[in-house]
């Protein structure tokens, strides 16, 4: 399980893969979805001989291989690992990069569960951090040290759909020592491959895009590198966070429809955008498929389409913002993304309350839509009503 990405799967497109990698017909009965291995001991042939090379569910499990082979070969990578939350595989991460007095650039509109993973958890530990605008390489290489030894991007950004170039950045990080982790959680290796652009590690929330469906929590890793993900495995297993069999084959479900689920969320979510950026009581509108978005040009150039996440500032504030979050009925009010039904929340009062007072802290005004599958109309007519 060292190598988990082959030839065969090298040669097969996005689609193909997400069906079948990882995933063979079960040999005893021929099933062709992968059994729920809902067992926590494996019996031994013999002391020491592991049949399979499965002894304990923490330590693996076949239901969390597939799916761990799968997510290494949807991003194209050396190594996947499974987690129970992204955030449990975020602290594995730095735990396996970092130690105390080291250095970590986060950007400056990093997800709130990340930032307070630094700010409340990894500082504690002796683990320094500071923050970059990570859309500019400037910015970033001005905010390296001697002992920074890990680049933090999100692209897009949670929430305010910034982009970064991730060619770029991995240049920046290079040449200082540092691996480079993005966080693809809102893009989904479907429409962006951030490790062919350069980064050393690839981090998801699975609970979003790639389960997609809001029924499962889970995270994932995926390296560039077969030696990090084999310290990432050790440290996967001394930890203990795994995902469970049940919650790996529920992701697995989801991402078999990632790639249709993920066209027509990037069609509604332009729509939506549109719709935004004319309307009178929208002063602001962050989706990167807009012309007028900043980081437009890199988002083209490095993702296959603009992802279904729309930001927005409402006009009249805070209070009016939170209206709007209230007035919607189809999308509803509720935290995380990425399911096939459409959301809207209040970042600063929900998903990124633990930023406020930070250099973090996102407009008070701020109103986040995941946009789900429904009708476009049904979307069109409900979020038009919101805004009253």
């Amino acid at each position: 399980m060292s190598d988990q990405h082959t030839d065969r799967n090298a040669v097969q497109r996005f689609e193909t893969l997400a069906i079948h990698a990882g995933q063979e017909p079960d040999a005893a009965t021929g099933a062709v979805v992968p059994p729920i291995h809902q067992v926590s001991t494996f019996k031994q042939d013999g002391v020491g001989g592991l049949r399979g090379g499965y002894e304990y569910s923490r330590s693996a499990n076949p239901t969390r291989t597939a799916l761990e082979e799968n997510l290494a070969a949807l991003e194209g990578g050396r190594r996947g690992l499974a987690f129970a939350s992204g955030l449990a595989a975020e602290d594995c991460l730095l735990r396996t990069l970092l130690t105390p007095g080291d250095h970590v650039v986060i950007p400056n509109d990093a997800y709130g569960g990340t930032f307070r993973l630094f700010a409340k958890v990894a500082e504690r530990w002796g683990v320094q951090w500071s923050v970059a605008d990570s859309s500019d390489p400037a910015a970033v290489r001005a905010a390296l040290r001697p002992r920074t030894k890990a680049v933090w991007v999100e692209t897009p950004s949670n929430p305010l759909l910034g982009i970064t170039d991730i060619a770029a950045v991995a240049d920046v990080a290079r040449t200082a020592g540092a691996r480079l982790v993005v966080d693809n959680t809102f893009a989904s290796p479907y429409l962006q491959q951030p490790l062919a652009l350069g980064a050393d590690v690839v981090v998801h929330s699975t609970t979003k895009y790639m389960g997609g469906h809001s029924d499962v929590v889970g995270g994932a890793l995926i390296t560039a590198d077969t030696a990090l993900g084999e310290e990432l495995a050790f440290h996967q297993n001394a930890m203990g966070a795994i995902a469970g069999p049940f919650d790996s084959w529920l992701v697995m479900r989801g991402i078999k429809t990632l790639a249709v689920r993920m066209d027509r969320h990037c069609a509604n979510a332009a729509r939506i955008a549109e719709l935004l950026a004319a309307h009178p009581k929208v002063t602001r509108v962050y989706y990167p498929g807009l012309d007028s978005h900043p980081g437009h040009e890199t988002a083209a150039k490095q993702m296959r389409d603009f992802g279904g996440m729309v930001s927005f500032q409402v006009a009249g504030g805070e209070e009016a913002a939170v209206e709007v979050c209230n007035r919607a009925k189809l999308f509803t009010l509720g935290e995380s993304l990425g399911g096939v039904e459409s959301l809207i929340e209040h970042p600063g009062r929900m998903t990124h309350a633990s930023a406020a007072g930070s250099a973090l802290e996102v407009p008070s005004d701020l109103v986040r839509l995941s946009v789900g599958i429904e009708a476009i109309d049904d979307l069109v007519e409900d979020l038009t009503r919101a805004l009253g």
